[in-house]
């Protein structure tokens, strides 16, 4: 009995080359379909019917999920069937012809400039760990990476004569993003004086550009943590993450004319669509200086 899950997640990573949380998103999804189908083999995949598949889309939908969660579930339910296809697992595909509910555009919430600037006026310079946190907030907002990229990029993946890191995407793809005057002024000190004092004189003990004062690597949970903290200090009531902070570089980019092709390639969006989404907060903005100016708005 094959376990077929173990072979699609092995698909994943070895043909399509997708990093560990993508994989782990598309398993999750699959498990909760076996389990709502009362199967306790993932071999009960197989034999699904397209009907099977409608009726637990609908129980979602009633459920109250969100159309974005439902065609995310989708995406991993058809991706799977077309593996099993192409493999010759399965004669039919039972979700070819399935389709998500139209999900609604959620425009990503993002930071004012104002607010960017109180919130990277926060850490505490005349510490290690403060000068730490500021070149971290400084690298985010400069580059628009996401804080899982952060926290991974390797030390030496930095070139600061050449004003540029190399971070690795989604998908492990690898994106070079150049740095301002600003991010390169505050990791050049962290690199050569604060991250020695982090690491305790020990530079094998971490890999990793960002490092704890216990000589260990950032987490996501960290940031997160003193994203929030620095956030509240600043007076910003609204909740603050570090992908806020992605989404603030991105519209202030196209605010300032920036074209979408290029955010595209920062961000690391596969797909320019998935950018475009930008452009409709852009509009958003544009809409509303143009209704108090036009004398015929």
């Amino acid at each position: 009995m094959f376990d077929y899950l173990s072979l699609f997640e092995q698909y994943l990573l070895v043909e399509l080359g997708l990093a560990d949380n993508t994989r782990a998103a598309y398993l999750r999804d699959l498990r909760l379909l076996q389990k709502a189908l009362g199967l306790k083999e993932s071999e009960g995949l197989l034999a699904v019917s397209r009907r099977q598949l409608l009726a637990y889309l609908s129980q979602l939908k009633q459920a109250g999920r969100s159309a974005s969660t439902i065609a995310r579930k989708l995406a991993s339910i058809k991706a799977f069937y077309r593996f099993l296809t192409a493999e010759r697992y399965i004669r039919r595909d039972p979700a070819e012809v399935l389709e998500a509910a139209q999900r609604g555009l959620h425009l990503p919430k993002f930071l004012s400039v104002q607010e960017v600037d109180n919130l990277l006026e926060q850490p505490n310079l005349g510490t290690w760990d403060g000068y730490r946190d500021k070149t971290m907030l400084e690298t985010l907002y400069a580059t628009g990476m996401r804080v899982s990229e952060l926290v991974s990029v390797p030390l030496q993946s930095v070139d600061l004569k050449m004003q540029y890191l190399i971070v690795m995407g989604k998908g492990s793809k690898e994106r070079m993003l150049p740095l301002g005057r600003t991010a390169l002024k505050y990791l050049e000190r962290y690199i050569n004086v604060v991250r020695p004092q982090l690491l305790h004189g020990k530079p094998e003990a971490a890999k990793e550009l960002f490092v704890t004062s216990w000589g260990g690597p950032m987490t996501r949970q960290r940031v997160n943590e003193l994203i929030e903290e620095y956030a509240k200090q600043a007076g910003i009531t609204k909740r603050v993450t570090p992908h806020m902070l992605r989404h603030s570089f991105a519209t202030h980019l196209l605010n300032n004319g920036t074209d979408l092709r290029v955010v595209q390639e920062l961000l690391g969006h596969a797909d320019i669509s998935t950018t475009q989404i930008y452009t409709h907060l852009d509009m958003e903005r544009l809409r509303e200086v143009y209704d108090k100016t036009h004398p015929r708005a």
